[in-house]
C-alpha cells in the first residue's frame, strides 16, 4: 500500500481549516485509517471543528472494544458529533462550528467508507467514479430533477450543506462498502479541490503515472490555478501496493 496526504491553505483563504490524517499502520482495531475533514464556522471555530473532530474520533477509535469498521466508524462518528457539540458550548466564538468528514479504511482487500457532509470520496482508474454522495442542498436539487449536475459545480448556493458533525445532536453518517480493483486509486478529498477542477480533469491528472506525491501537488496547484476559492485537502492511496511508505 502506499499513500499520501496534504493540506493547502488555497489562494483566497487567510487561514486552513481543513485537516486530514493519514495512516497505514494500526489505529485501534483498524489496520488503517484515512480522514479528510473540512470545518466551518468563524475565524476561530472552522480550524478548531476540524481538527477537534479528527483528534477525538481517532482517540474513539483506539480505545473501542469493537472489531467490525462499521461499528467502530459508526461509534466514533456519533461520539466526535457530541464532544463537538459540547466544544462548541464552552465559547462564544465556537457558536455554530461543524466539520465534514470522510473516512476509509481497507481491511482485508474491501475499502469500508462513511462521509457526513460534502467532503468526498472516488475511486480512479480508466475511469473515475464518486462513491460517496454529498450532503448539500444542490446535491438535494440535482436528486428533484432541478438542476443538472454539471451547472451544480457552480451554482450559488453550492457550499449550503444538509448535514454535518456538531450541527445536530443525532448524526448519521453515510456508509459504503466497496470492492476496488487492481490499479485503483483512492482519491479523499475536500470539496476545495473537487469545486475546483472536474472530474474528469482530476482523473487525467491522477493517471499521469507519477508519485502520488507529485500527483496530490499538481491536484493542488491545478485548483490554485483556476481559482483556489477555498482550503484544498486531498489524500491518495494505492492499496495494491505490496510495499510500504509513510504518509
Amino acid at each position: 500500500m502506499k499513500a499520501y496526504g496534504k493540506t493547502d491553505i488555497g489562494a483566497k483563504r487567510n487561514t486552513n481549516q481543513d485537516y486530514v490524517f493519514c495512516s497505514m499502520q494500526p489505529v485501534g482495531s483498524l489496520p488503517n485509517l484515512f480522514i479528510v475533514a473540512d470545518g466551518m464556522g468563524g475565524h476561530k471555530a472552522g480550524d478548531l471543528a476540524s481538527r477537534y473532530t479528527v483528534e477525538t474520533f481517532l482517540e474513539i477509535v483506539r480505545n473501542s472494544k469493537e472489531n467490525n469498521p462499521i461499528t467502530v466508524i459508526e461509534q466514533a462518528v456519533r461520539e466526535a458529533n457530541t464532544a463537538l457539540i459540547k466544544k462548541a458550548k464552552e465559547s462564544i466564538d465556537y457558536d455554530g462550528m461543524g466539520t465534514t468528514l470522510v473516512v476509509s479504511t481497507i481491511v482485508e482487500k474491501e475499502l469500508y467508507i462513511a462521509n457526513v457532509g460534502d467532503s468526498r470520496l472516488y475511486l480512479v482508474n480508466n475511469e473515475i467514479q464518486q462513491i460517496t454522495r454529498d450532503h448539500s442542498l444542490v446535491e438535494e436539487m440535482i436528486n428533484l430533477g432541478e438542476i443538472d449536475r454539471k451547472n451544480a459545480r457552480t451554482h450559488e448556493k453550492k457550499n449550503i450543506i444538509t448535514r454535518a458533525i456538531g450541527v445536530d445532536t443525532e448524526i448519521e453518517a453515510d456508509f459504503f462498502e466497496v470492492d476496488y480493483e487492481p490499479g485503483d486509486i483512492i482519491m479523499m478529498c475536500s470539496d476545495g479541490l473537487s469545486n475546483m477542477i472536474d472530474d474528469d480533469d482530476m482523473k487525467d491528472i491522477i493517471n499521469q503515472g507519477n508519485e502520488l506525491s507529485d500527483i496530490a501537488q499538481s491536484l493542488i496547484d491545478t485548483a490554485n490555478r483556476n481559482g483556489g476559492k477555498d482550503n484544498i485537502s486531498v489524500i491518495l492511496v494505492q492499496p495494491d501496493y505490496d510495499e510500504v511508505k509513510t504518509c
